[in-house]
């Protein structure tokens, strides 16, 4: 496969990633604890497809090859994980040969869909094996269906929050305002950028999910009011550290997915960046994994 990203991304990623204290062992997403030292990661660290959005799945999957991350977050972005039944399952079928895991899938929206298109949604997850959805704006008139169909599928719905445009849900404290009467199998998605934004504090809003929370997409900012200062997770202002002490505060086991929405055309400089932080904090915390 042909290498996307340059000379210098690559020293300047490798040196954020010594500076991190990350070996070239931290590159996988979970594993066996060192018998030397260290506690198994307490949760999974995973990526959002839709940061390779603008590739193939082949590519996706060669590039989680080099990134040593088997968790995936999929969206039905190019052919990464197609809605038509007989695509999906090659999806199903190349992702398995290739040891990766679908964790979860979306952003899928539900923005007031009748009763047959909301089914067919949770339909293309069950096919897949997942087990959460990370759903984008279900009005409040569709979230009594969409209830309906987490009982009926066993499926968890995580509602995704967007940030102060978002007119429904710009914080998650507004997703468990709308939830609170609801099934336990309904959450949230922390998107962190977008919480921030919306000038909610992020460690607040984990614990105040506490078991409602299914799903975390992480980025990182260098002002928590502006949505066009992402960068590499690490080098913005973003409490990595303190995030992951809410989450393991709060017992959490879903996956904590980079979703790079910057430079769509060459994100692997930034990716590689900000799994090295990742895992650099989760070491320096005492979690070591190895290939």
């Amino acid at each position: 496969m042909k290498q996307l990203f340059s000379r210098r991304s690559f020293v300047q990623s490798g040196a954020l990633a010594a500076t991190a204290c990350v070996s070239s062992s931290a590159f996988s997403s979970f594993a066996e604890p060192s018998p030397a030292s260290g506690k198994p990661l307490p949760f999974r660290v995973g990526l959002a497809s839709y940061t390779f959005r603008n590739f193939s799945r082949a590519q996706l999957i060669g590039f989680m090859k080099q990134i040593h991350v088997t968790s995936l977050n999929a969206k039905d972005v190019k052919d990464h994980l197609p809605m038509d039944a007989l695509e999906e399952a090659k999806a199903v079928q190349d992702y398995a040969a290739a040891g990766i895991e679908l964790h979860a899938a979306g952003a899928i929206y539900f923005r007031g869909d009748e009763d047959a298109v909301i089914r067919k949604k949770f339909e293309y997850c069950k096919r897949a094996g997942i087990s959460v959805i990370v759903a984008g704006d279900p009005t409040p008139e569709t979230l009594p269906q969409i209830e309906k169909y987490v009982k009926e599928f066993d499926i968890r719905i995580a509602i995704h929050n967007h940030g102060p445009e978002d007119k429904l849900f710009p914080s998650p404290l507004d997703v468990l305002k709308s939830i609170r009467n609801m099934d336990p199998r309904i959450g949230c998605c922390i998107d962190v950028g977008h919480t921030v934004r919306a000038g909610t504090d992020l460690v607040e809003a984990i614990h105040a999910a506490g078991p409602r929370l299914f799903n975390v997409h992480i980025k990182d900012l260098t002002s928590f009011q502006s949505k066009e200062s992402q960068v590499a997770v690490g080098e913005g202002i973003i409490p990595v550290r303190e995030m992951y002490q809410a989450l393991i505060a709060e017992n959490y086991k879903g996956s904590v997915d980079l979703e790079y929405e910057v430079h769509a055309d060459d994100p692997m400089p930034g990716v590689i960046g900000s799994f090295a932080y990742m895992r650099g904090v989760l070491a320096g915390m005492g979690y070591i994994n190895h290939l």
